[in-house]
């Protein structure tokens, strides 16, 4: 059986953690932000763990990461 290939695009967007979670960047961050408050703002800089009901999907896509 061949390897499994990497889905680029979701290895630019998510990584593995030690423990074996998967992190990532939060979404509504690039644009409206005027309309966001400044704790909103400032929580969405912080990376975020996926749900456990996408964690199966995506360690498909990121098999080796």
């Amino acid at each position: 059986m061949p390897k499994m290939k990497t889905h680029r695009g979701a290895a630019k967007r998510f990584s593995k953690t030690g423990t074996g979670k998967i992190k990532m960047a939060h979404a509504f961050t690039s644009h409206i932000l005027t309309s966001k408050t400044r704790k909103t703002k400032r929580n969405l800089r912080k990376s975020g763990i996926v749900a456990a009901s996408d964690h199966k999907n995506i360690c498909c896509l990121i098999p080796y990461k």
